[in-house]
C-alpha cells in the first residue's frame, strides 16, 4: 500500500476530506488523496513453507498442511515524509483432484506496516499425497495488487504433504551385535553401526547411545542405509537408539539397539620394571622379554601412591636402555603408549620410548624437551608431527601417554591423566623395528637419564578415563588434628603416632555458653570454636604449636592446610599460620602482610645458608569468622599453590630441591635472620597434611575428605 498527502489533489477540501475517511478506515496507517503506486511483487526469496523450507518448483514435502509466508511491501516513492506504508498478501492455492478437476483456496491477510511478513496458515483439509501449487502477490487499503510470486522473474512455489511415518529402522553391526551371544569386542575398539528403514524417502537417522545427545547421519541419497562409527570407554551393556526420518521430517518409531561390550584388550607389551637389582632384563607382562643393558640399574624407587614398586634408573650413556629387539606394535594402525618417569636432568632432549623405523630413524618418540625458559615441556613426536605440553621438572614424577588414532588420524599427549596438546590429519607413519625404552634410534644424544616404570603399549585406543587412572597419584592424608581441649599440652593427631606439642603458653578457646545464659545483662553469645568445642588460642608472642618430626616430604607433592582466626582482622605485622623447614629457613611457610593486605606463600629452593627465596602473593584479608588456607605443591606439574578459602590466590613454577627435615610448625616462622618469628595471634584448628597434591576441588572440602 502507498499512502500520501494529496500531492495532486484537485482541492484542499477534498484532499482533507478523503484523508479522514482512509484514516477511520485504516486505523494507525497514515492514508492520502493522491495517485498511488501498486505495491511490490513479493521475492521468491522471501517465500517459505513451515518457514524453513524454500519456496521451490520441485515440490517440497511436509508432514501437515504447512504454514505458508511471505514477505510483502508497498513503495515508499508516493510517501510524504511523515507518513508510513501499509500492505497485506494474497495467498492462493490450487491442485487437481482425483477427478482431474482443479481446486482452489486463498486468503487474504489484513493490512499492518510495510514490509512485513505475512503468513497463511493453509487449510486442514488439504489432500496428502498431492502436488499443492501456491503464489502470493501484495495488495494495500486502496486496492492495489502487486505481481503475483511467480510471474516473471518468479516461480511457482509447490509441496506435497505426506501422512504417512517412515518404517523403522533396522541396525547391524558386526562388532556389537544384538544378541545373546555373549560379550562383543570391547573397550577403546570402534564399530560399525548401520541404519537402514524400508521407507524410500527416509533423508536421515538421528541416534543417540545410552540416552546421551542425539547425532544425525544422512544416507548419500534417500531410502539409502548410513554407517556411524563408535567406540565404547567403559565396558558393561549399552543400547544405542535410531530413528529413521523422511524428507517431510515425519519419524519413525524408535529401534532399540541392545549389546554388551567386552572390557578392552590388555596392552600388546608390558614392561613393570620392578625386576630385580641384577637382572639382565625385563620381565614381561604382555609380548616379549626385554634386553637390559649395562647402564640399566634395577630397584630405584617408585612412584609413590601407585602400585610400582620399583623401577629402573638409565644414566643417559651409550649401554642405558632396553629392548625386546622386536616391534611392540603397528605403528602405522591406532595404538597407545605409557610409561611413569623421573628426569634426573632437563638441560637436553631425552627419550622414554620409541620404535625404530626402516630409514634409520624412528616412528615415534615419548620424552622431553628443554625449552629457552624453565622448565622443560613433554614431547610425542609421531613421523613430522610433534606434540608438547606440561612441566618436566628434575627429580619430579611424570606419568606420560602417547595416543595415535588412525580414526581420525588425531594424535595426543597427556601428562598425569590430563590431555596437553592434540593434533588432527596426522598422516600414519609405519615402523616395523625394534621397540626402544631409553633410546631412539638415530639420536644418540636423546638417551634418557634418571627413573622409567610401568611401560605399557596398547593396540587400540585408551579411552580418556582410563589414562586418567593410570596417571593418578590420589593424595593421600598423613595427619589429621582435629583440635580439642587436653590437659598435658599435647594434641594427638587421629592416628596417634604424630602429637602436636604446645609451647610458650598455648592453650586453649572454648566457648562459654552457660556463663552467657547465667548473666541476664549478656547480650552477644560468644563465638563458636573453629571446629568442634575448642581450638588453640595463641598469643602472637611466643605461642605456637609443633610436631615432633617432619609430617611431609618437602621434595615431593604435598597439600597441608589449617582453619584459623585473626584475633584482629587488621594486624599491625606480618604474621606466619603454617611452615616446615629446617633450624635455619622454611622450605614453605604460609604467612599475611597487613602493611600490603596480601596472603603471601614463600618457598626457599635450597637448604643451604642464602638460598633463594621466592614469594608469591594475593590480595585479601582475613574474615572475622573463619579463612581456610592450604598450600598445595605438585611436584609433577613443578609448581606450588596457595589457596585461601577455597580460591587460589597465588602460584609459581617451583620445583622443591630439598626435604626440610624440621618438624611441621603451627603459628609461627623463620625471619630474614634466620630466628624464629611472626607469631601468630589468633586460633588455629583442623590441621590436614596429604601425601601428593589435592586437586582445586578438593582445597574447596580439605577438612572433610577423610
Amino acid at each position: 500500500m502507498s499512502t500520501h498527502s494529496g500531492r495532486r489533489a484537485r482541492t484542499a477540501a477534498a484532499a482533507t476530506g478523503l484523508a479522514a475517511v482512509l484514516l477511520v478506515a485504516t486505523p494507525g496507517i497514515a492514508t492520502a488523496a493522491g495517485e498511488n503506486l501498486p505495491p511490490l511483487q513479493p521475492s521468491v526469496d522471501t517465500l517459505t513453507v513451515d518457514s524453513t523450507k524454500a519456496c521451490s518448483d520441485e515440490p517440497v514435502h511436509v508432514p501437515r498442511a504447512p504454514e505458508l509466508r511471505a514477505v510483502v511491501e508497498d513503495p515508499t516513492e508516493d510517501n510524504e515524509e511523515w507518513e508510513t506504508n501499509g500492505a497485506g498478501a494474497e495467498f492462493e492455492a490450487w491442485w487437481t483432484d482425483v477427478d482431474g478437476v482443479q481446486q482452489r483456496r486463498s486468503r487474504t491477510s489484513g493490512i499492518v506496516h510495510s514490509p512485513i511478513t505475512q503468513l497463511w496458515r493453509t487449510p486442514s483439509d488439504l489432500p496428502a499425497d498431492t502436488v499443492v501449487s501456491w503464489h502470493v502477490r501484495a495488495v494495500d487499503d486502496e486496492g492495489a495488487t502487486s505481481a503475483w510470486s511467480d510471474e516473471t522473474p518468479g516461480i511457482t512455489c509447490r509441496f506435497v504433504i505426506d501422512a504417512v511415518n517412515p518404517e523403522p529402522a533396522t541396525v547391524v553391526s558386526e562388532q556389537y551385535p544384538d544378541d545373546d551371544s555373549g560379550w562383543h569386542d570391547g573397550v577403546g575398539v570402534y564399530g560399525s553401526f548401520t541404519f537402514d528403514s524400508p521407507s524410500e524417502d527416509v533423508v536421515e537417522y538421528v541416534y543417540s547411545v545410552l540416552g546421551s545427545a542425539p547425532k544425525r547421519v544422512w544416507p548419500e541419497e534417500p531410502g539409502g542405509p548410513a554407517t556411524i562409527r563408535w567406540m565404547p570407554e567403559d565396558s558393561g551393556p549399552y543400547y544405542l537408539q535410531v530413528r529413521a526420518v523422511d524428507r517431510a521430517g515425519r519419524s519413525s518409531s524408535q529401534t532399540t539397539h541392545y549389546m554388551r561390550v567386552a572390557a578392552g584388550r590388555a596392552p600388546v607389551a608390558h614392561w613393570t620394571l620392578a625386576d630385580p637389582a641384577g637382572a639382565d632384563n625385563a620381565a614381561a607382562e604382555a609380548g616379549p622379554v626385554a634386553r637390559a643393558e649395562d647402564g640399566v640399574v634395577f630397584g630405584a624407587p617408585a612412584p609413590s601412591r601407585t602400585d610400582l614398586t620399583s623401577t629402573v634408573t638409565l644414566n643417559g650413556r651409550g649401554n642405558s636402555y632396553l629392548t625386546p629387539d622386536a616391534p611392540a606394535t603397528d605403528t602405522a594402525r591406532t595404538f597407545a603408549l605409557s610409561a611413569w618417569v623421573r628426569p634426573a636432568a632437563t638441560d637436553s632432549p631425552m627419550t622414554v620410548a620409541s620404535q625404530d623405523a626402516a630409514d634409520g630413524t624412528s616412528a615415534f618418540t615419548l620424552g622431553l624437551r628443554p625449552t629457552a625458559d624453565s622448565p622443560a615441556t613433554w614431547a610425542f613426536r609421531y613421523g613430522a608431527t610433534t606434540l608438547t605440553g606440561g612441566s618436566a621438572s628434575v627429580g619430579g614424577w611424570a606419568h606420560l601417554t602417547g595416543l595415535y588414532d588412525t580414526e581420525d588420524n588425531t594424535l595426543r599427549l597427556y601428562v598425569n591423566g590430563k590431555e596437553v596438546a592434540s593434533e588432527t590429519g596426522v598422516a600414519p607413519v609405519a615402523a616395523p623395528g625394534a621397540f626402544q625404552i631409553g633410546r631412539a634410534r638415530g639420536d644418540a644424544g636423546a638417551r634418557w637419564q634418571g627413573e622409567i616404570g610401568d611401560v605399557r603399549v596398547w593396540d587400540r585406543v585408551v579411552p580418556r578415563k582410563k589414562i586418567e587412572g593410570l596417571g593418578s597419584r590420589p593424595a593421600e592424608l598423613v595427619a589429621a588434628w582435629d583440635i580439642e581441649r587436653t590437659d598435658d599440652g599435647v594434641v594427638p593427631d587421629r592416628d596417634g603416632d604424630k602429637p602436636l606439642t604446645l609451647h610458650g603458653g598455648a592453650g586453649f578457646y572454648t566457648p562459654d555458653y552457660d556463663a552467657c545464659f547465667e548473666d541476664p545483662e549478656c547480650v552477644e553469645f560468644p563465638a563458636d570454636a573453629l571446629d568442634g568445642n575448642d581450638h588453640l588460642a595463641l598469643d602472637g608472642t611466643d605461642d605456637y604449636a609443633a610436631t615432633d618430626e617432619p609430617v611431609v616430604d618437602t621434595a615431593d607433592s604435598f597439600s597441608a592446610g589449617l582453619r584459623v582466626r585473626f584475633a584482629d582482622t587488621t594486624p599491625d605485622r606480618p604474621m606466619t599460620l603454617l611452615s616446615q623447614g629446617d633450624a635455619d629457613s622454611d622450605a614453605f611457610k604460609v604467612r599475611y602482610d597487613p602493611a600490603v593486605s596480601e596472603w603471601q606463600l614463600v618457598v626457599t629452593r635450597g637448604s643451604e645458608p642464602g638460598a633463594a627465596e621466592t614469594v608469591v602473593a594475593g590480595s585479601g584479608a582475613p574474615t572475622s569468622h573463619t579463612d581456610e588456607v592450604v598450600v598445595v605443591y605438585d611436584d609433577s606439574e613443578g609448581h606450588i599453590t596457595l589457596y585461601v578459602k577455597g580460591e587460589a590466590v597465588a602460584t609459581t613454577e617451583f620445583n622443591a630441591s630439598w626435604s626440610a627435615p624440621g618438624p611441621l610448625q603451627i603459628g609461627r616462622g623463620h625471619t630474614a635472620d634466620g630466628g624464629w618469628g611472626e607469631y601468630f595471634h589468633g586460633g588455629a584448628d583442623t590441621v590436614r597434611v596429604f601425601n601428593g597434591a589435592l586437586t582445586a576441588s578438593q582445597v574447596r572440602s580439605f577438612a572433610y575428605l577423610y
